[in-house]
């Protein structure tokens, strides 16, 4: 299941920064409809969650092994 995520993470991020580029390159050509500057939001929230869940499960992993511990003993 992590590594799911981890790959999802990667490739939203990917999207994400090539939403932004193509962003950039609207307002460059100065034809920014007010749409295009919300594209980069949707990947961004996904990274988001994901981002949170990556960086909480060391934490989650240490807690479930303390348990685990203590359980056995």
């Amino acid at each position: 299941m992590s590594k799911r995520i981890r790959t999802f993470h990667r490739w939203t991020s990917l999207v994400f920064v090539a939403t932004v580029i193509v962003c950039f390159v609207v307002i460059a050509l100065g034809s920014s409809a007010q749409w295009v500057l919300y594209t980069p939001l949707p990947p961004l929230f996904l990274l988001m969650f994901s981002g949170l869940y990556l960086f909480a499960l060391p934490y989650t992993a240490k807690r479930r092994g303390r348990r685990a511990v203590t359980d056995a003993s």
